[in-house]
């Protein structure tokens, strides 16, 4: 496709980049990317992957904007209370930029319908924020052969990989969810809300290298990053040979949905509503 003048003016501080210029700007308006989570990681994603011109985002959840959320969701307002996620999320990255096409997925993402629901994505950014959901994504990107950004927060420390068909998958570093119940949640534990604009404004970072092939991917690492001494920490992690998903002998061949945790610190089940972070 080739960009209007209004285009070219709108995204001229890209353009001016030696690595993207108009084709990358091009190439990134022609791409699709997809959220799974529209809370404290996929707010900024989602709204950085909005400006920045990525021709169509799909947006998946199911809960509601509630009050606990706007300490760290910033896609979300206090006039979105009691609305649907993927709604005002949709709502906000329409309003930074009308060239993108938002596709709404309010649903419970499960082993059922997710290969069916990332099948039509260039990536896959996971803003989930409990264990089940991202084995689900990462065993789900694996089988349909899809990059994907892992990313996850808790209190004041976050990590961030990228994982891309052939690299160290996220089952490589850890085989498999905690028992419900032996890690707290966001809900429970805390978490700051300025950290989720990092780790999640990260993923759509790796988004938009992978869709323009440049700089080099946070495959085969982990970041870690701790907000309290303000430290980053890059640890290469080598592919498992003995991994139950990727390795030379795998063992799992199908979906399966992790069990969740019975409720969260309200007393809401978690199996009632989608992952949020």
């Amino acid at each position: 496709m080739e960009l209007n003048d209004e285009q070219i003016e709108r995204y001229s501080r890209h353009i001016i980049l030696e690595q993207i210029g108009a084709a990358g700007q091009e190439k990134r308006l022609s791409s699709k990317m997809l959220i799974i989570g529209a809370g404290g990681l996929g707010a900024p994603a989602g709204l950085y992957l909005a400006a920045a011109g990525v021709g169509a985002i799909g947006i998946a959840d199911m809960d509601r904007v509630d009050l606990t959320n706007l300490q760290r969701q910033v896609i979300h307002h206090t006039t979105d209370i009691g609305k649907e996620k993927v709604q005002s999320a949709a709502d906000k990255m329409r309003a930074i930029n009308p060239d993108v096409n938002v596709i709404t997925h309010r649903m419970f993402v499960n082993a059922a319908n997710i290969r069916g629901l990332i099948r039509p994505y260039d990536f896959v950014i996971d803003g989930t924020d409990n264990f089940a959901a991202k084995f689900l994504i990462n065993d789900a990107c694996f089988f349909e052969s899809k990059p994907f950004s892992h990313a996850g927060i808790l209190r004041f420390q976050g990590q961030i990989i990228t994982v891309v068909p052939g690299s160290t998958c996220f089952r490589c570093i850890f085989d498999a969810p905690p028992p419900p119940g032996t890690i707290p949640s966001c809900s429970q534990a805390g978490v700051l809300g300025a950290l989720a604009g990092v780790l999640g404004s990260l993923q759509a970072t790796e988004a938009i290298k992978y869709v323009l092939g440049i700089g080099q991917l946070l495959t085969n690492a982990v970041l870690t990053y701790d907000a309290l001494t303000m430290q980053f920490r890059k640890i290469d992690i080598a592919r498992n040979p003995r991994c139950r998903l990727c390795g030379k002998e795998p063992e799992i061949d199908e979906l399966t949905d992790e069990p969740l945790p019975a409720c969260d610190l309200r007393g809401r089940k978690t199996h009632e509503r989608a992952a949020n972070g």
